[in-house]
């Protein structure tokens, strides 16, 4: 068994399952896999629609990546299994600046971290408005902005569906998102939701390629 860069066996074995299962039951796709970043650091930007969503974007991936998870699903066998998954827990009602650091450190190292702007699950599967958070991290880190978008899996699995449907669902990738230095240079909350509201922009401007 040959394992990827950046993944321990138990990563790999639920990137494998996950590929498989996302193939024969999403038809999965990705468009723009070119485009990818996998071998500097970058954040990783997708809307949130599904709890499918976060491993929907990991295996677009050829090697592993980073994850922001709830602190709240760490719990139990969870506790064990999410950290092998690369994922960070993250308080999203009291948020505290160690994690935030975390992430930006990872990043700054040369890691990719997948964020999900709004901070939660759209019910409808539109597009809710982005956190200022991930404007903070944005100004902080200085790494590329890789815009992405899940088409289908809100179809697949809405939230509060308990199991998922064979639906088609597409990753489309955008182009990475260029900040000027006037946009990072800015500090306070204001700065940082208008950094977030372009990163939900580009997110939105991203469609599926017309079939043919």
């Amino acid at each position: 068994m040959k394992l990827l860069q950046n993944m321990n066996w138990v990563y790999w074995a639920g990137w494998s399952w996950f590929r498989g299962v996302a193939k024969a039951s999403f038809n999965y796709e990705v468009v723009g896999k070119d485009r990818l970043i996998e071998e500097s650091g970058a954040l990783v930007v997708c809307n949130h629609v599904s709890f499918l969503d976060p491993p929907l974007v990991g295996i677009a991936h050829d090697n592993g990546v980073y994850y922001l998870a709830r602190k709240t699903l760490f719990k139990g066998f969870c506790a064990w299994l999410y950290p092998r998954w690369n994922s960070i827990p993250i308080d999203q009602d009291n948020p505290d600046m160690s994690s935030l650091k975390n992430v930006i450190k990872l990043l700054k190292s040369g890691e990719r971290v997948i964020m999900f702007p709004e901070g939660e699950r759209s019910w409808d599967g539109k597009l809710l408005e982005a956190k200022a958070g991930v404007g903070l991290i944005v100004s902080k880190s200085k790494v590329p902005v890789l815009p992405c978008r899940l088409f289908g899996a809100h179809e697949a699995l809405p939230r509060g569906g308990s199991f998922w449907k064979r639906r088609q669902v597409t990753l489309v990738v955008g182009e990475p998102i260029e900040f000027s230095d006037k946009e990072l240079k800015g500090k306070g909350r204001e700065t940082y939701q208008a950094i977030a509201d372009r990163v939900m922009t580009e997110i939105g401007a991203l469609e599926l390629p017309e079939r043919r």
